[in-house]
């Protein structure tokens, strides 16, 4: 049932666990977070994405990480779990601003190493691409980091077809974090998730089920909505396996806040879509 993220030998349950509403506007209180990461943990998860910039703003950065390695520790789970983070946005004031520079990226990482207690991390990817510095200075910096033993993998987030394809002729990237869901496909029409496996490299969908925000509308969507009666999963469980079987390099990240949410996104693995049916997810119009 796991999948590998890609020529890494690191084997992750299928559906991992994105930590940002444990941590940002509306978040749950500590206990309830933790609630959360053990229910996701007792049901076979093992990975986990999280970021320094999943916080209210630059007085609470590495809130996300501090709690997840927390968890995990009174868990007794810390090494059986993966834990993914980024580096590249800041949070001036609650807003999302980019900064991919070479120094601001040290900077988060060493800082993550710190707030996660570890001497390594996994799996650390550029948040995103910031138009003020050079994409390949931002990757080298990163290459820096993993020679300097401080990054075991690379991973990319928020980027395009072209980044990807410039990032591999320099280093081996083990993973794409983007926006992908049934009102999102752009990484599907676009080859970027081929692209992926082409290159062995893992595409974890970031807001599989619509986001933050977005995910209230799902179950309303008329097409997922039959499908979930014909199935008897919720909306969430056949848009989760709607992207499982997009390929075996595929590793969704749904949010959660509650443990039903938990729950219920595990089931998605046990679903296996009729043809006809991935093709009318496929047919459910973009935003």
């Amino acid at each position: 049932m796991k999948r590998e993220i890609n020529d890494t030998g690191i084997m992750v349950s299928p559906i991992g666990l994105g930590g940002i509403p444990l941590s940002i506007d509306g978040r749950p209180y500590e206990d309830q977070a933790f609630k959360v990461i053990e229910a996701f943990v007792e049901g076979g998860g093992n990975f986990i994405d999280t970021a320094n910039v999943y916080c209210l703003d630059n007085s609470d950065l590495g809130h996300n990480e501090r709690l997840i390695h927390k968890a995990l520790k009174q868990l007794g789970q810390r090494e059986a779990v993966t834990v993914a983070t980024k580096g590249g946005l800041t949070r001036p004031g609650g807003r999302w601003e980019v900064n991919g520079s070479p120094e601001f990226l040290r900077q988060s990482c060493e800082q993550s190493l710190k707030d996660l207690n570890t001497e390594i991390i996994t799996l650390y990817q550029l948040h995103a691409v910031d138009p003020h510095t050079h994409f390949l200075d931002s990757l080298e910096e990163l290459v820096r980091l993993k020679e300097e033993g401080k990054i075991m993998h690379i991973g990319l987030s928020n980027v395009s077809a072209g980044h990807l394809k410039t990032a591999i002729t320099h280093t081996t990237v083990a993973s794409v974090q983007n926006r992908c869901n049934p009102f999102c496909k752009t990484d599907l029409d676009s080859g970027m998730i081929d692209l992926c496996s082409d290159n062995q490299v893992t595409y974890i969908p970031y807001s599989p089920v619509g986001g933050h925000h977005g995910h209230v509308r799902l179950p309303e969507q008329s097409t997922l909505k039959k499908l979930a009666e014909k199935y008897v999963e919720s909306s969430y469980c056949i848009a989760l396996a709607w992207l499982l079987q997009q390929g075996e390099h595929i590793l969704p990240i749904p949010g959660a806040s509650r443990v039903e949410s938990v729950r219920d996104s595990a089931r998605a693995v046990t679903i296996t879509l009729q043809p006809e049916d991935i093709k009318a997810i496929d047919s459910i119009p973009d935003d």
